[in-house]
């Protein structure tokens, strides 16, 4: 989906084709006022996902805590598209930092789970989208070994014995989705909660450490403000494997319109294949 495509979506929501992009990936991105606006592919499956996002943003909101707010209740579909609204958050007075992150995590985690159905965190169930959506973009072979690499990866998941008790997680939990405002810290981007492991939160922070360059003293406050390491669990290998399968073919879906995802998929596809952790990921 392109901007223009996701505009003309917005105009028939009854938005304006004025408001400002923010981001472009599997959702396109908009401020309108006082609103953000978020438009999804034409997927049943993300519909369904927009569904759960507004339900976890209610919940999160009676539980008091901090998130993102919805402004309207169910999303809005417009020819298969899943519009959903939001009330926009006051600018930012810092980046979030890893500790900001663990704060937040430490308040989900300690949930219970909540009144309506929420899915286990399917890590690798976007895999086959992405792919598809790369279509001929892509070399046959990495498509192929990224379906390998996945089945192999859902089956040791699948078989992992967690180290903490279960129950909701964020499913992306990145400093990128907390925004510092004046009233402090706010989880953002509530589309891929579930209730799984609660590791699934952890290792996010550790593959950033070793794939995205977050320096180890980041990850140490990150850490310490949780109060453990994830990388002391015998199961941290198989679920940063499987996670770092999700996020090179995330990249793919990119490829036929983006020359430097291409570049990038390339890359880490070739890491993958030659087993070499070190290498560096980027975004593009």
């Amino acid at each position: 989906m392109d901007e223009a495509r996701a505009r003309d979506v917005l105009t028939a929501a009854g938005l304006g084709r004025k408001a400002e992009l923010l981001a472009l990936g599997e959702n396109a991105v908009f401020a309108e006022g006082d609103l953000v606006v978020k438009v999804g592919r034409p997927d049943p499956a993300l519909v369904a996902r927009a569904e759960r996002e507004l339900e976890v943003a209610g919940w999160l909101a009676g539980a008091d805590v901090p998130a993102v707010r919805a402004a309207e209740a169910a999303p809005r579909l417009v020819d298969g598209h899943p519009v959903t609204l939001w009330h926009r958050l006051p600018e930012a007075v810092r980046p979030a930092g890893p500790a900001d992150l663990a704060a937040l995590l430490r308040r989900v985690h300690a949930l219970p789970a909540p009144p309506f159905a929420l899915a286990p965190r399917d890590l690798l169930g976007g895999v086959e989208r992405w792919l598809r959506h790369a279509g001929d973009a892509i070399d046959p072979e990495d498509a192929a070994y990224l379906r390998a690499r996945r089945d192999g990866y859902a089956a040791e998941v699948a078989a992992l014995t967690p180290h903490l008790t279960p129950g909701p997680v964020h499913g992306d939990a990145l400093p990128r989705n907390v925004h510092v405002g004046p009233d402090g810290p706010v989880l953002v981007d509530l589309e891929t909660f579930a209730l799984d492991l609660r590791e699934h939160d952890l290792v996010v922070m550790a593959l950033s450490r070793d794939r995205y360059g977050l320096p180890a003293e980041s990850y140490d406050a990150f850490v310490t403000a949780y109060g453990w390491d994830v990388r002391a669990w015998d199961g941290c290998a198989v679920l940063r494997g499987a996670r770092e399968t999700a996020s090179c073919a995330w990249v793919s879906q990119h490829a036929p319109t983006n020359p430097k995802a291409l570049v990038e998929f390339r890359r880490r596809v070739a890491s993958l294949r030659d087993n070499v952790p070190e290498v560096r990921w980027h975004p593009f």
